[in-house]
């Protein structure tokens, strides 16, 4: 048997970091595994992972094309491992070291980015303040209450209020008053509709009262559609007092109570602070002053946009009321008067003056096409 040459003993001799021999089961496998690969399979066809042959991990080998073209057919990828380098060099292998192999990579401190919020936390911030600023408030209007404590108020704006409050109430009863003579008038017109087509009818199937049954059922049937005309005045009457009471009205009401609101937050800061002021100065007590100073300047800015609001709202409001209220009025004086005289062109024009449009009976009713 011919000896192997003295550059393939070298190549598979082990030499282990401090220079000796390592005749361990690592080189028994690695050596057996090369002679046993196929006639066929070159080196450019395998490639060793690098798990390292110097450490304790065994070494995985996997078969597979070079994924470079223009390399040696006897070149591999190998990890730079010390054993595995110069064993593989006396076999004629080139050796290819990436610059960013894992076995270079170091390990270093992780720094982390801004601390991330914790949303319970910041609820629980919110609850804790909304439960402060509700106990003042509340003291507050105890205090008030009791006549203990002390309010701001502002004359010439309460009394505008509670002036437009006043007003309100009694807008409000002469609707519901519009309401209730609409309700009957619209009972008696469809009566007086019911009365016409009665007498209509007997004036066809009487022929010794023909004329006195045909006069009576055109005098109810002129009357229904007059109440008809003067029906459709008091609802566009209502329709207008309503939307000025339950929302013109009423949205300004709102905007007051938020006054109100501001207002008692005002003085409960105000007092609270008051009361800091009153007691002695030290370094415990300076920092609550401060902070106590600067939630008192916020709501105090709160309460003079709110105040400065309502007045605005105050003055707008009394432009439109009377506006809206002239018009109104002319017009159910006028349809009142004509229909109660007879006068039915006198009411007819009231209607065009104010651009009133009277439905046609039947005419919300589907057509029979619709209804099949």
């Amino acid at each position: 048997m011919a000896q192997e040459s003295p550059k393939n003993s070298a190549a598979e001799i082990p030499v282990t970091t401090n220079g000796q021999l390592e005749d361990s089961h690592e080189h028994s496998f690695n050596r057996d595994l090369k002679r046993s690969l196929p006639v066929g399979l070159g080196l450019s066809e395998t490639k060793i992972t690098p798990h390292g042959f110097d450490s304790a991990k065994e070494g995985v080998v996997e078969a597979g094309p070079f994924p470079s073209s223009s390399a040696s057919p006897k070149s591999s990828v190998i990890s730079p491992s010390s054993a595995a380098a110069s064993r593989l060099a006396g076999q004629g292998c080139d050796l290819i070291i990436p610059t960013g192999s894992r076995a270079q990579q170091k390990s270093g401190p992780v720094v982390l980015a801004d601390e991330v919020k914790n949303p319970a936390m910041e609820k629980l911030e919110l609850v804790r303040k909304w439960s402060l600023n509700t106990y003042k408030c509340t003291r507050q209007i105890i205090s008030e209450k009791l006549g203990r404590g002390s309010r701001t108020v502002d004359l010439e704006l309460e009394a505008q209020i509670d002036i437009l409050r006043d007003n309100k109430k009694k807008y409000e009863h002469i609707l519901r008053l519009a309401q209730t003579l609409s309700t009957q008038l619209f009972q008696m017109v469809h009566t007086q509709r019911q009365l016409g087509d009665a007498f209509a009818d007997l004036s066809l199937k009487s022929l010794e009262l023909h004329e006195e049954f045909g006069y009576n059922a055109d005098t109810q049937k002129l009357l229904a559609k007059n109440g008809e005309t003067l029906l459709g005045a008091i609802n566009f009457f209502i329709a207008s007092v309503n939307t000025l009471v339950n929302k013109t009205i009423e949205d300004t009401l709102l905007t007051v109570k938020q006054y109100e609101s501001a207002r008692i937050e005002y003085d409960a800061y105000r007092t609270d602070l008051e009361e800091l002021n009153l007691g002695p100065r030290d370094a415990n007590t300076l920092p609550k002053i401060e902070q106590s100073q600067q939630l008192f300047q916020v709501h105090k800015e709160k309460y003079d946009k709110m105040r400065n609001d309502v007045s605005i709202k105050l003055k707008f409001l009394e432009e439109n009321k009377v506006k809206v209220l002239h018009n109104q009025l002319v017009l159910f004086h006028n349809a009142i008067a004509a229909y109660f005289a007879g006068n039915q062109k006198q009411l007819e024009q009231t209607l065009k003056q104010f651009h009133i449009k009277l439905k046609t009976p039947g005419a919300d009713a589907p057509s029979w096409l619709e209804e099949q």
